[in-house]
């Protein structure tokens, strides 16, 4: 793989991870929201480690499974931040940007799986 510097995907997921810890600060400071968030961090946070973890990956095999786990979390994460948004923790401008970030992480994580399969 490509050095850290130079792949878009590591680089993408930790500001993501960042953007969902600073939700979950935001979440549990001003909205009194501990539940939910918490569910939020976790898998948000989830994205970035299973890619950094696939990045060391043994085999190939081991590398297409870290990025199938990090592709389930991503799509955990947009549900638990469409939930928060439809239950109004989360203003529109916010969760929208924020769903957008990981939808392009899926769009990312998903062309990489395709690649290797096709590969």
């Amino acid at each position: 793989m490509k050095s850290e510097k130079e792949n878009i995907v590591v680089t993408k997921s930790y500001a993501f991870a960042l953007k969902i810890v600073e939700m979950h600060k935001y979440l549990v400071e001003h909205k009194k929201e501990y539940t939910l968030s918490k569910q939020l961090l976790r898998s948000g946070t989830s994205i970035g480690a299973n890619i950094e973890e696939a990045q060391g990956g043994q085999s190939r095999k081991d590398f297409f499974a870290k990025l199938t786990i990090a592709y389930k979390e991503a799509r955990e994460t947009k549900y638990w931040l469409r939930l928060m948004r439809n239950t109004n923790y989360l203003v529109d401008k916010k969760s929208e940007a924020l769903i957008y970030d990981c939808e392009e992480l899926l769009r990312i994580i998903g062309s990489i799986q395709k690649s290797i399969r096709n590969s």
